[in-house]
């Protein structure tokens, strides 16, 4: 059975980078994956990552299972991050693999326990987005998010298109620094938006993976707390691995928050029961390195420091890269790349131009045109636009 399979495709982002490693250029430069890194072209492990796993070997005392849906210090840890005002009493949050595991138990719980057909999503989206929600069973529809003209978000035709949204469907929203544009919502927009779904009595869903990276922990948790504020029910799945650095530890939550205390509680139940018949309990090192370093007021704050050193990177990277191409005369204003948020921006560039960089000069991007900005480099930055200003 196995010798009669075809090659499997290779993953649109993650063959990238396998075809980055096999390259043998020196000069190349991968702005495929999202993963930061610092001016060294690193991933660091932060120091107060650091301290507090080494605080976690003084106090190990155990490494028996965790609970189906984590510890519950994790889910505290992760609703107060989530949520400054009330909200977090009428929400349940469960421990996941990853943001990506948050998201395929959202989808089984949706399809399996609710009865879910449906999710929205925006054009474009994380290409993972689809593949998740429809291994769980969801039929994917799509809403305008991106004028290419502008360099924009579709605001009027978003609202339009959620008008046909059905009592009970899903919207899929991006919390911040929207994955693969960099564009956000404004915060009248996101008022619009909930005011919008709320009306047509659908479902929010927000992948929250980046908060921090825009504009601050409180700033980036505006639009999914203007939901929360206007919808009686919401889910958010978080991910840990940009903000905390903890990329191979796969730390994930999903939280439903409901109209009560106790309809979080017995939805969480039927979670429980996705998430026991699929990985059985979640794994704990990188939960508790999130819940020490929360937990504790010095590290906290040494956190917070090192999460805005890594936004200041990227958004001086955003800078650097369009005074750079400016200075190179190509042609074209990039300007709108500092206006976008997060390690992502579509750069414009056309398949066929990403096609050249990648094979003229080892410079990797995904074909859409998307960049993760985190890897430009000050010591990469004029050999990246040097060969952008040949392509165009």
């Amino acid at each position: 059975m196995l010798s009669s399979l075809e090659p499997a495709t290779p993953d649109a982002i993650l063959g990238l980078t396998e075809a980055f490693k096999a390259d043998p250029r020196t000069e190349k430069i991968n702005l495929t994956t999202g993963v930061y890194k610092d001016e060294q072209g690193n991933t660091p492990v932060l120091e107060s990552v650091h301290k507090a796993e080494a605080l976690m070997v003084d106090r190990a005392a155990s490494k028996s299972y965790l609970p189906i849906d984590g510890a519950a210090e994790y889910g505290a840890a992760v609703k107060g991050l989530l949520f400054e005002d009330g909200t977090a009493d009428r929400a349940a949050t469960a421990h996941t693999p990853g943001g990506t595991g948050a998201l395929r138990v959202a989808g089984e719980f949706i399809h399996t326990i609710l009865g879910g057909k449906t999710i929205w999503m925006s054009e474009p989206t994380w290409p993972n987005h689809p593949s998740i929600m429809k291994a769980s069973g969801l039929e994917v529809k799509t809403y305008p998010y991106f004028d290419a003209a502008t360099n924009s978000l579709k605001y009027e035709d978003m609202l339009g298109a959620l008008e046909g949204v059905g009592e009970g469907e899903v919207v899929l929203l991006h919390g911040c620094c929207h994955n693969p544009t960099g564009i956000d919502p404004t915060p009248e927009q996101w008022a619009g938006i909930a005011d919008a779904i709320a009306a047509r009595g659908a479902l929010p869903l927000v992948d929250f993976a980046y908060q921090g990276f825009a504009d601050g922990i409180q700033e980036d948790a505006a639009g999914m707390r203007t939901i929360a504020a206007k919808c009686p029910e919401l889910f958010v799945c978080t991910s840990y691995s940009k903000n905390f650095g903890l990329y191979s530890e796969r730390v994930g939550a999903l939280t439903l928050v409901g109209e009560t205390a106790d309809a979080a509680k017995t939805a969480m139940g039927h979670v429980k029961t996705c998430i026991r018949s699929n990985y059985s309990n979640p794994p704990m090192h990188g939960a508790m390195i999130v819940t020490t370093i929360l937990g504790d007021e010095a590290l906290r704050a040494e956190w917070e420091v090192e999460l805005k050193e890594m936004r200041d990177r990227i958004n001086g990277m955003r800078q650097l890269f369009v005074d750079t191409l400016h200075s190179k005369n190509v042609g074209r204003d990039f300007s709108f790349m500092t206006a976008q948020r997060g390690m992502f921006s579509f750069s414009g560039l056309t398949p066929e131009q990403v096609d050249r960089l990648k094979d003229e000069f080892g410079i990797y991007l995904v074909r859409s045109g998307r960049i993760n900005v985190a890897g430009i480099t000050p010591s990469n930055v004029d050999t990246l636009c040097d060969a952008i200003a040949a392509v165009l």
